[in-house]
């Protein structure tokens, strides 16, 4: 990825938003072409993996991101086993690859990794993620959540860059050319109320979304992660992981 030039950048998407909430923040190519709003040169290509539409080739794009997905990595889908696949085939081409929620553990466990419902429960809201050594991203950073499966086992060749006590692999790094985010830096604080609240006392326990509510009121990264994942994936980076 050059910032001195146009980056085509293949947007991986892993779910829709449900037709009662796309009012608060529309679905989620919306909400990564916002977030990618303050950087002109990247072009966003759409392909709706969940309906279909898989690219045929790495190759296709400058770079790729995922979005979230209210499926587990383990769900025994054919578009879940194809996506996998062609991580493996990234990987192998050094394509850079962004994995955002359910793509961050996608990349664990195309890559031989393990990932599994935690018994920690959900991660819901803002969390601030402990950041590995000068990455560039100071000593932490906030992002909203989502999430109650987590990556239990790193693939080979991987390595932690950023991690807190609720999810111990927050932010991962595969090679020169993956990195894994288990949060959702193209929320924002409306969308990630509104999930906590259709999810509240059934599928997340009432304390649970509390605190996650609470933890809205602050500011969240989702802009200095953009910065970072594009200078270290320009020509001219020099990553220290």
């Amino acid at each position: 990825m050059r910032q001195n030039g146009g980056v085509k950048l293949g947007l991986l998407v892993c779910d829709h938003v449900r037709p009662e909430f796309e009012h608060i923040s529309g679905d989620y190519p919306d909400m990564f072409r916002r977030l990618f709003a303050g950087h002109p040169e990247v072009e966003i290509v759409v392909y709706d993996v969940i309906g279909g539409d898989m690219p045929a080739d790495p190759g296709e794009c400058d770079a790729w991101i995922t979005t979230g997905s209210r499926h587990s990595v383990n769900d025994d889908e054919p578009w879940i086993w194809q996506l996998e696949q062609f991580v493996r085939d990234v990987a192998i081409e050094e394509v850079p690859f962004v994995g955002v929620c359910f793509g961050h553990q996608l990349i664990a466990k195309a890559l031989g990794g393990t990932v599994t419902k935690s018994e920690r429960g959900w991660g819901v809201g803002a969390k601030e993620v402990e950041v590995k050594g000068d990455l560039g991203l100071g000593s932490s950073y906030s992002v909203l959540t989502s999430y109650q499966d987590q990556i239990e086992e790193l693939p080979p060749g991987a390595e932690i860059l950023g991690w807190n006590e609720h999810c111990p692999v927050s932010l991962l790094g595969v090679g020169e050319n993956m990195i894994g985010i288990q949060g959702h830096p193209e929320f924002d604080s409306a969308y990630s109320e509104a999930l906590m609240e259709s999810r509240r006392g059934g599928m997340i326990p009432e304390k649970t979304v509390d605190v996650g509510l609470a933890s809205l009121k602050g500011s969240t990264d989702g802009d200095l992660l953009v910065d970072w994942i594009l200078r270290r994936f320009s020509s001219d980076a020099h990553p220290s992981a």
